[in-house]
């Protein structure tokens, strides 16, 4: 029980740090922001790279990955930049808010109902009541916070969709890490793995996002 409180502890000291740093960057934008996502990303491919080169896979596959990881890295961090520097910081904070609520609309809703399990060979303690959990808490944040900040020219009810995106992505990295035949794409950050297992989500979901706001399909009323 002491070990358990005390891996707990090094879990919510490490949450609140990330927290903080994101936080600042995401309320500074300019440089600050950018320092963050440029970082992250180097930090992102380095265990992505390394997880590719460790996985059991047919000849062809192994490059495959190796270009997907990059594009999907540059792809989630255009978006955001862009997002961000144009949209503005609550446009930001509505992708990732409706990111962090998925992982935690899942997590509670899988432990409450349990129930089948999603993809028991991929990740045995996922369910579909989590990723229904996962969907509709991501519906509710997205919607609220897409109102505070204005956000036009997508449904509200987008935050559904962007709760499933966010889980194939995990449930993607999840079936890259039982390849390689290990628990984490890195030990960087302490009781939550490597940078790669906390945006795992992040990555697809700020890539459309982005994509969308660039092609002018997801505008603000006003820049906050």
């Amino acid at each position: 029980m002491a070990a358990a409180k005390s891996d707990l502890m090094v879990r919510v000291g490490s949450a609140i740090v990330l927290l903080a740093i994101a936080g600042a960057a995401l309320w500074f934008g300019g440089i600050a922001f950018a320092l963050l996502l440029l970082v992250g990303a180097a930090l992102l491919l380095v265990e992505w790279f390394a997880l590719v080169r460790a996985m059991t896979l047919g000849a062809g596959a192994k490059t495959g990955l190796m270009v997907l990881g990059p594009v999907l890295t540059i792809g989630a961090v255009g978006g955001l930049w862009f997002i961000r520097d144009t949209l503005g910081m609550t446009a930001a904070l509505w992708v990732f808010a409706m990111v962090w609520a998925t992982d935690i609309g899942a997590y509670f809703a899988g432990r409450a109902f349990g129930g089948a399990r999603l993809a028991p060979t991929i990740s045995p303690s996922k369910t579909w009541s989590g990723l229904f959990g996962g969907m509709i808490a991501a519906l509710v944040v997205g919607a609220t916070l897409g109102d505070r900040a204005g956000i036009i020219g997508v449904p509200l009810w987008i935050g559904l969709v962007m709760g499933l995106i966010a889980q194939l992505g995990d449930l993607g990295q999840s079936w890259m890490k039982r390849r390689a035949g290990v628990k984490d794409s890195g030990k960087l950050i302490p009781g939550h793995g490597g940078i790669f297992d906390r945006v795992d989500g992040l990555l697809p979901v700020a890539l459309i996002l982005g994509a969308l706001a660039f092609a002018g399909d997801l505008v603000v009323r006003t820049v906050h």
